[in-house]
């Protein structure tokens, strides 16, 4: 992966994480933590996605795969926290 791709994971992965973290707890997680929510998110989202047979393409595509991921993520670790 070269670096253009790294900032361009990171990125989305923030962008990812802050909505995640406004849909889900009404605020974000800081930058970081906004990172890895959405990073972690995108893997969430390209699996679950996948495994149903959707497909998104593109930028917002993207985006929107790790933000559905990152809302389940933190919709179980609420779950977990709760418990």
């Amino acid at each position: 992966m070269d670096v253009q791709g790294l900032i361009i994971w990171l990125v989305i992965g923030a962008i990812a994480g802050w909505i995640a973290g406004m849909l889900m707890k009404g605020r974000g997680f800081g930058v970081i933590g906004n990172i890895i929510v959405g990073i972690v998110g995108a893997i969430i989202g390209g699996w679950l996605l996948g495994s149903m047979g959707i497909f998104a393409a593109g930028t917002l595509g993207t985006i929107l795969t790790a933000v559905i991921g990152a809302v389940v993520l933190l919709f179980i670790v609420g779950l977990v926290k709760r418990a």
